[in-house]
């Protein structure tokens, strides 16, 4: 006698799509994300969730279309740009699943990935991450992105993952554990990271995009850098410890040898230049100390202001029942 496979109740995935400006791209997405869910809807129930992060073209037009034919897709419209941090925090705030994918609607990260993840979920790991091997970065930004990672991997306090893009499976409970975490100066691939859980990665080549242009600059590249450096290391402040120690032996012993220069040769240094080179070298280390602090002293500011990562303007099918498959 066949066994029947399919399941009695279904568990429901819930597929989150962060976008910005992103309007040429979100019924692509849609469509292969349906394309690569499809196959599965006789074991899983399926929700889309669409954030459109404050775009500015009519990518929230586009994700209301869709919306109208599709009553398991959920729009959340924020009220500007908060961040990608922000973004993807509001995914998973509205994800019902259990289980919770991130697929980014500029599809440089492929949406057949989402039958992979799924398959290492059902083999019980709880944190499924794509890792490329490949990236579409110019020179210059790819050689600051695979040293950053290099760096913070050597000097932070988790096992963060070198290629390890944002797109992804969450277990209902990894989920919770990062939605459940505060703090406002986020670096999601640290939190993922530190939350801990059985983890395995999908190994993948990225794309090119083939609609509009990246909104990433190399000023967000280092703004998203200091979330990681000074979220998830204290490196650097045991480093100006260590280097004002050094410094002040240092000044001590040549103050030490100096005055007896001076008692046993009378005062033969007579340089103005090589005291102003002294003075503007350890200026120069004070200030790049006080800015240091001065950054986990903002991290501190941050943390403790009231104000939500987010604030939703509108919502679409956010009461319907979710993971129809329709």
């Amino acid at each position: 006698m066949k066994r029947n496979t399919i399941p009695r109740f279904k568990k429901l995935i819930s597929v989150g799509v962060p976008c910005f400006n992103e309007e040429g791209n979100v019924a692509v997405t849609f469509k292969e994300i349906k394309k690569n869910t499809t196959d599965l809807f006789n074991r899983y129930k399926f929700e889309y969730i669409f954030v459109d992060n404050g775009s500015t073209d009519n990518t929230k037009g586009e994700i209301l279309k869709l919306a109208k034919k599709h009553k398991n897709i959920i729009g959340i419209f924020l009220s500007r740009n908060f961040g990608p941090e922000s973004s993807s925090l509001a995914l998973m705030d509205y994800a019902n699943g259990d289980a919770f994918i991130s697929i980014p609607a500029d599809l440089q990260d492929p949406p057949d990935l989402i039958p992979k993840f799924i398959k290492k979920w059902e083999a019980g790991y709880k944190i499924i991450i794509g890792r490329y091997i490949n990236t579409n970065d110019d020179v210059v930004t790819h050689l600051l992105r695979k040293n950053f990672y290099l760096l913070l991997k050597i000097i932070s306090n988790i096992d963060i993952y070198i290629n390890a893009s944002g797109v992804g499976l969450l277990d209902k409970k990894a989920l919770n554990a990062v939605r459940s975490l505060p703090e406002k100066f986020r670096f999601d691939r640290g939190l993922r990271s530190w939350i801990g859980f059985s983890t395995a990665f999908i190994y993948y080549r990225r794309r090119q995009r083939r609609f509009g242009k990246s909104s990433y600059n190399l000023f967000d590249y280092f703004k998203h850098a200091e979330k990681g450096l000074f979220g998830f290391s204290y490196l650097i402040l045991d480093i100006m410890v260590y280097t004002g120690f050094i410094l002040v032996l240092l000044s001590f012993l040549f103050i030490v040898g100096y005055l007896y220069t001076v008692f046993v040769f009378g005062n033969p240094i007579q340089a103005s230049i090589p005291l102003m080179l002294a003075i503007v070298f350890f200026g120069g280390i004070q200030l790049l100390a006080i800015s240091i602090i001065g950054k986990y002293i903002q991290v501190i500011v941050e943390e403790t202001k009231a104000r939500p990562p987010y604030i939703v303007e509108d919502t679409v099918n956010l009461t319907a029942k979710s993971g129809s498959n329709n």
